[in-house]
């Protein structure tokens, strides 16, 4: 008890204690890296002091403008330098950043600007129209819209709003940034997809991302100056944080605007990008790239993927590729990544399907997260570790959100018993390493038989001619429920319907077999997960 007493003067004082904040990585990485690349993005290329200057000047500039500590700064921005300015600038100002999804439409933005209560909203000029419909559908105060032209993108400025540069320019490079008092501060605000209903705004602390930016630094086994490929959106989960992390490690950003396997594989091989983030899709959309959208690669690339259950067909493809891939698995709620399949050396014999397959599995808790298993959310106990037994994913550590804004009874049930309950289904085995089954809104109950979608998207996904499949719940008189398969074909494919079912039956149980496939093009999100939800409603119409 005596070590806890004041008497002992052992208390935090300004010299042994400060609050944690990912801004402290780049003020750091101004000096220390100064002259480093930090931001390319084609013919732009600023060093991390110039890269600084800008934040500066922009967290400045807001506060000329009106902006106090404790607003909230909108973007509406792609992979673009000024996305990743404002990542460090708007809370340099005391601002809370709220990166709104590009993709959503006029309503939902509306919501989002008017819930977050957004005082300025940064945008590019290609989503300034949507913009400005949705300002004109608030509630509320419009927000100022400052405008990010990109002429080499195809997209020059409007003439309506006064451009980001122009708004940097009233910026003074020496204003001190406001520093978060107490970590627990918000950072960000980001607001989930709203499939159900309207979107919750997640909040995020400083700590938090502080500590998921170093953790994912051990996680992906990273050394100075790795050069990052920004493919995951900064509006989904800040990017999963690694926009703040990379200047911890004196990192390079390439920014990536578009998501196609030409600009993917140019830029690995050009900028020698030695890490990206992305949703199987993207992973998918490299195996199956044309011969004339390929480079050759001269070095291993390391690979987080997540968004969905990766197919085991689909790592054993990419692998020998020039790929090392990770899976991680996380949701806006923890920052993005917070679990990884962790690579073990007693693995390291096995090799084709059985090592993607030991890869495919969603792991364990990073390193800045205390707790992570699988749980029977009605005992709050753990299940058994026999690969048997379901539960749901549950979350405790640093690295769970404060909550949703203004929503407390969502976040009271999201936290009940003591931990962040995710909603999805796992399995949790011997080694103590977790396995999705399922979303609990995507499990298929057929003739009172629970199928999980994942396992039979997984078998699919083995076909040579599949390039992407998603598995939902068709209605069905005799079963209540039957399995209903979306695929989409690699180019140049032959596979019918009969051909489809009958490799499925071969690898599963009959009750999981797809009754219907359907050849389509799968609605996806922004960040490449499928919608299952439009599927869902397609299927009850077949």
């Amino acid at each position: 008890m005596g070590w806890l007493a004041d008497e002992t003067g052992l208390g935090k004082r300004r010299a042994n204690h400060t609050p944690l904040t990912p801004l402290s990585f780049l003020e750091r990485a101004a000096h220390v890296f100064a002259d480093h690349e930090a931001v390319v993005y084609g013919a732009v290329r600023r060093t991390y002091a110039e890269y600084r200057d800008r934040a500066t000047r922009l967290a400045s500039a807001l506060a000329r403008a009106g902006v106090a500590p404790g607003d909230v700064v909108a973007t509406l921005l792609p992979n673009v330098p000024a996305h990743a300015e404002a990542h460090f600038g708007v809370p340099a100002s005391g601002a809370v950043l709220n990166a709104v999804n590009t993709r959503l439409d006029t309503g939902t933005v509306a919501y989002i600007l008017d819930h977050g209560g957004a005082r300025v909203v940064i945008a590019d000029s290609e989503f300034v129209p949507l913009l400005e419909a949705a300002v004109a559908a608030m509630e509320g105060p419009a927000p100022r819209i400052v405008e990010v032209p990109d002429d080499a993108a195809g997209h020059p400025a409007t003439g309506r709003h006064q451009t980001y540069e122009d708004f940097l320019a009233a910026g003074d490079p020496r204003f001190a940034w406001i520093l978060p008092g107490d970590e627990w501060e918000s950072l960000a605000l980001n607001y989930t997809s709203g499939t159900t209903g309207r979107p919750k705004g997640v909040v995020y602390h400083h700590r938090g991302a502080y500590l998921n930016a170093m953790g994912q630094v051990l996680s992906w086994r990273m050394v100075l100056n790795p050069v990052y490929l920004t493919i995951v959106p900064l509006f989904h989960c800040n990017g999963w944080c690694h926009t703040w992390m990379m200047p911890a490690v004196g990192g390079t950003l390439v920014c990536c605007r578009e998501i196609r396997a030409k600009a993917i594989f140019d830029a690995i091989a050009d900028e020698k990008v030695t890490h990206f983030g992305g949703a199987p899709i993207v992973l998918n959309t490299l195996v199956n790239a044309p011969a004339e959208d390929r480079r050759a690669l001269d070095h291993v690339v390391e690979v987080f993927t997540a968004g969905a259950p990766p197919a085991p067909a689909t790592l054993a493809r990419i692998e020998p590729m020039g790929f090392n891939v990770t899976h991680v698995y996380g949701l806006t709620e923890t920052y993005g990544p917070a679990t990884e399949c962790t690579w073990r050396t007693k693995w390291d014999h096995l090799e084709g399907a059985d090592r993607a397959a030991c890869k495919a599995r969603q792991g364990v808790g990073m390193p800045f997260m205390e707790h992570v298993t699988v749980m029977d959310p009605a005992t709050m106990t753990e299940v058994p570790r026999t690969g048997a037994v379901q539960g749901e994913i549950m979350f405790r550590g640093n690295g769970v959100m404060k909550g949703y804004y203004r929503n407390p009874e969502a976040t009271e049930e999201s936290f009940a018993g003591g931990y962040f309950h995710s909603g999805d289904l796992a399995l949790l085995e011997e080694d103590g390493y977790l396995r999705i089954a399922d979303r609990a809104k995507d499990i298929i109950i057929s003739g009172g038989e629970n199928i999980s979608s994942v396992e039979v998207e997984g078998v699919l996904m083995g076909h040579e001619a599949v390039n992407l499949c998603a598995v939902v719940a068709k209605p069905d008189d005799k079963w209540g429920e039957v399995p209903c398969a979306f695929v989409e074909i690699r180019p140049g494919a032959d596979v019918t319907e009969a051909d489809l079912i009958a490799y499925a039956r071969a690898r599963l149980a009959g009750f999981k077999t797809p009754k219907t496939v359907v050849f389509a093009e799968l609605p996806k999100t922004s960040t490449g997960k499928i919608q299952k939800f439009q599927l869902r409603e397609r299927a009850r119409t077949l």
